[in-house]
């Protein structure tokens, strides 16, 4: 398991478990369709990355296009 999603930092970096898992998903998509990691992949696994992207604020979910209220 990834150690990161063992903490309630990236949990509370996303706005919550939910939206942690539709940010991860709709990226994980991104990814395995070929878009480019934002991060150096080097031995990682798209999930791996996923969180990597996530934790250096490289990746955040846009609140605008989903309809989801950002958190305060």
């Amino acid at each position: 398991m990834i150690e990161a999603l063992k903490s309630d930092v990236i949990i509370n970096k996303v706005g919550g478990r939910f939206k942690l898992t539709a940010l991860i998903q709709k990226r994980w998509l991104e990814l395995m369709q070929g878009a480019r990691p934002m991060i150096d992949p080097a031995g990682k696994t798209h999930m791996e990355i996923v969180i990597e992207e996530i934790l250096q604020d490289k990746l955040e979910l846009d609140y605008e296009a989903t309809g989801i209220a950002k958190p305060d």
